[in-house]
């Protein structure tokens, strides 16, 4: 009966997946960002980042709740990938979640590609950097509007930009 009940929920999550289209690789292209997709060796990665950015952005690991400084990052500014630097959100849609990562209630237009993962049975739309591949978290349907959506990033796969106005306000 649990099996049943658990089948029937996977049933209905993947058929809500079209409310998270993935993009074509044509759609990327032309967004002021160079879209070529950047590859690195297993050990080229490893020196790049550092060890907690390696097991998010590579293996799709999770950083701790509330253990990222970007999670009280307010500025004016455009977040990040870790991995290769493509701007991934602005700040103007970072919100408080209460759930300990930062959030925002949608990605720069095709910066991000979503897909559906089951590593812990229950099916949850994962996303990642277009450009690198790189892990940044989960999209959930339970964010502020206009959206509605929650993209929960952890905040080791990025990192804060400010502003040239906020840079020079908020560093000595």
């Amino acid at each position: 009966m649990k099996r049943r009940l658990c089948l029937k929920y996977i049933g209905a999550v993947v058929a809500s997946a079209p409310l998270l289209p993935r993009l074509s690789w044509a759609e990327h292209v032309g967004k002021g960002e160079s879209m070529e997709t950047i590859t690195h060796s297993d050990a080229e990665w490893r020196a790049l980042l550092s060890p907690k950015a390696y097991d998010v952005l590579r293996h799709a690991g999770t950083e701790p709740a509330f253990s990222s400084p970007l999670n009280k990052e307010y500025g004016e500014g455009i977040y990040v990938c870790a991995g290769c630097a493509l701007p991934l959100f602005e700040s103007s849609a970072k919100f408080d979640s209460g759930t300990g990562w930062p959030s925002f209630f949608q990605p720069i237009d095709g910066h991000v590609d979503t897909q559906l993962d089951f590593k812990i049975i229950i099916p949850r739309h994962e996303y990642h950097c277009v450009r690198c591949g790189g892990h940044q978290g989960h999209v959930f349907k339970d964010g502020p509007k206009p959206t509605g959506q929650r993209w929960c990033n952890n905040g080791v796969a990025l990192s804060f930009k400010p502003t040239l106005e906020n840079a020079a306000t908020t560093k000595p």
